[in-house]
């Protein structure tokens, strides 16, 4: 994927009009040329094995690694404690003889002398209890022969026996830890009535066919690269408590009084909201159903998910209603799924949340060409676990935003919600690369955003957000590893706004109709898979039938920044009437090529559109002089607010 310059000047004929581009120009030395993407060796034996392909979509021999789940967690919610077993059966998909497993222990971020990237509560840890291989117990040891050891969050366990390609292992153990107020802003509890339980129990490490082990340890900031499964999943809490998780709750008629039951049944059918549970519904008898033991078990069970959360609430109104998704199983017939909203008193915008979520998860159905592919999708409210919001599969928490108006609260549900498909379908390693996961995110989150609201462009807040940063040089590249950015806003910035604000310029670059069906083609292909950033770069290079190995150079690898400017404007008077003729120099200031696309204004109210290629400056220009018939009294570059450029107040001239 080579870009070949082989010119120095050129000539566009546009609407019939000789436009002379870069004449009398020369190249500047000092600027910098993209060179062609090279992916690193790792991906490149990927491709010579045929799990990956150049064309962007898996290849024919791609493979991931599976494992099913079965976990127990028993809550207890006055001493904050949580006892967790989990038996899992790990299936080795690969073609490699795997003699080492390995596990995340996410909940060490919160040991005692944890490496971290940020302050977090410290709780102690995971005490592990048990570890077991095909019932055989294993040892805690240091040396590699069968037996297992923890280090840092990361659980490493030698088998007795190699696991063979084709095989599977069933791995079992016992675990507990106390649970932190607020576990790095993504889990926790609040107020003694809500428990939100994230990254919670011993959880498979990724084998995949680029990288391997991904063993990146959890220091808190960088989120998580998860493989898929299946999951059953029993929750043990007193009774009185409402628990919501990943999954579809399998014995609701056994937990949930008859009238509950039968509303939430209603909800399911509703397109308005039903109220599942009110202020005078909470209560053991009343919420739940009662016990002899005193604790209730809420069974649950997911299929082809990559995480399992739950919430725990014994105050929280209840909210649902159902949203369409989309024909789902390809009946030729709209599907539905539910949608909850679980938040206190305390959050009175939350009576919206339904509706919130609701629109979010009907638009993002519409708009990425997947439908929904779970029974519901549940929000609950979280202040003082979180501020924000944080997605896992079916489930997110989000602050109460009381002070932050409803259309905040709007705007973070669209972006959790929008999580639900990347990362929890499309499944992009967030450890090392964020901007596949919450770039992404947050341009999805946009378009629900212009739908729900009429008015402000919002794509606009994340490129500002980009361009202050980048004025202040304070950026770094978004293929630097997430965990690896510099100090400051520069992992915001290169995991968020600029990559939400890149496919905004990509989708300029390549128009409306020719984005859409290639982005949506990549979602497709990378649906319970795990696409690599090359992977994304092939899909539209492919898909557009373009090299823009220029494209990703540019914006991915390096901070070079995009500043065209109006250089020179010259009318030169009519020798007879109507003859005019208006001579314009473009000057390319910044690092990053892009086309120069002008809108010029005649003195008759007419206006020509023109471009300057970016073939043009990938020769190494800084200038180009093009000539048009005509009296201009107006020249923009990038009229209709494409592109991020640094510097608009040189982007115009007026004339006379």
């Amino acid at each position: 994927m080579v870009v070949r310059l082989l010119y120095s000047s050129l000539v566009l004929l546009t609407g019939g009009v000789q436009l002379a581009v870069g004449q009398n120009t020369t190249t500047d030395p000092r600027r910098p040329v993209p060179y062609p993407v090279e992916p690193p060796s790792e991906f490149r034996r990927a491709l010579e094995r045929g799990t990956r392909s150049v064309t962007g979509v898996p290849g024919a021999n791609y493979w991931q690694q599976w494992a099913s789940y079965d976990l127990t967690a028993r809550l207890d919610p006055s001493a904050k404690r949580l006892d967790g077993r989990a038996t899992i059966v790990y299936h080795n998909y690969s073609a490699d003889t795997l003699p080492v497993l390995f596990l995340h222990l996410l909940q060490n971020l919160h040991e005692t002398g944890a490496v971290r990237n940020e302050p977090q509560e410290v709780t102690g840890g995971v005490e592990i209890r048990r570890v077991a291989v095909q019932g055989r117990a294993l040892a805690e040891r240091r040396d590699r022969q069968p037996g297992y050891r923890v280090d840092g969050t990361i659980l490493v366990v030698w088998l007795f026996e190699p696991l063979a390609p084709g095989d599977s292992t069933q791995l079992a153990i016992d675990w507990s830890f106390a649970v932190p107020q607020s576990g790095a802003g993504r889990m926790g509890w609040s107020r003694d009535n809500l428990f939100y339980i994230a990254y919670w129990y011993p959880q498979m490490a990724v084998y995949d066919d680029v990288m391997g082990w991904q063993l990146d340890p959890y220091l808190g900031q960088a989120e998580f690269y998860t493989g898929f499964g299946d999951y059953r999943l029993s929750v043990e809490v007193p009774v009185g408590w409402v628990v919501v998780a990943t999954g579809a709750l399998e014995n609701r008629a056994e937990v949930l009084p008859s009238p509950v039951l039968e509303r939430l049944r209603r909800a399911e059918t509703s397109d308005d909201v039903v109220h599942v549970l009110t202020v005078d519904d909470f209560g053991p008898g009343r919420a739940t159903r009662e016990s002899s033991t005193g604790y209730l078990t809420w069974r649950f069970s997911a299929d082809s998910v990559r995480d399992v959360a739950f919430s725990a609430t014994r105050e929280s109104i209840w909210d649902a209603a159902r949203t369409p998704v989309g024909d789902r199983d390809g009946d030729g017939r709209t599907d539905y799924t539910r949608v909850d909203a679980l938040y206190r008193t305390t959050a009175p915008l939350w009576k919206e949340a339904w509706r919130y979520g609701q629109h979010s998860i009907d638009f993002l159905s519409r708009w990425t060409g997947l439908p929904y592919p779970w029974p519901h999708m549940s929000a609950v409210e979280g202040a003082e676990i979180i501020g924000g919001g944080m997605e896992f599969p079916m489930m997110t928490i989000i602050g109460d935003y009381n002070s932050r108006g409803d259309s905040a609260l709007y705007f973070v549900t669209a972006h959790e919600l929008a999580h639900m498909w990347v990362p929890m379908i499309v499944g992009v390693d967030e450890k090392r690369h964020a901007w596949m996961d919450e770039g992404t995110t947050s341009f999805n989150e946009n378009q629900a955003r212009k739908e729900f609201y009429s008015g402000p462009d919002h794509d606009d807040p994340d490129r500002q957000n980009y361009l202050t940063v980048a004025r202040a040089e304070r950026e770094g590249e978004l293929m630097r590893w997430s965990d690896f950015h510099y100090p400051g806003p520069a992992y915001g910035v290169a995991s968020y706004s600029k990559p939400a604000t890149l496919l905004v310029a990509l989708r300029g670059l390549l128009g409306d109709d020719t984005f859409t069906r290639v982005y949506r083609d990549y979602l497709r292909a990378w649906a319970y898979k795990h696409p690599k950033p090359w992977d994304f770069f092939n899909a539209f290079n492919t898909g557009t039938g373009q090299d823009l190995d220029w494209f990703w150079r540019t914006w991915y690898y390096e901070t070079w920044t995009l500043d065209q400017a109006v250089a020179a404007v010259t009318v030169r008077a009519a020798a007879s009437p109507g003859h005019a003729e208006t001579t314009i120099v473009i000057e390319d200031k910044g690092l990053a090529p892009m086309p120069a696309r002008l809108a010029i204004e005649f003195e008759t109210g007419e206006t020509a559109r023109r471009e300057i290629p970016v073939t043009h400056w990938l020769a190494g220009h800084r200038r180009a002089e093009i000539t048009i018939p005509g009296h201009a009294v107006r020249v923009t570059i990038d009229p209709d607010g494409l592109f991020p450029d640094i510097d608009r107040s040189n982007n115009q001239w007026e004339g006379h």
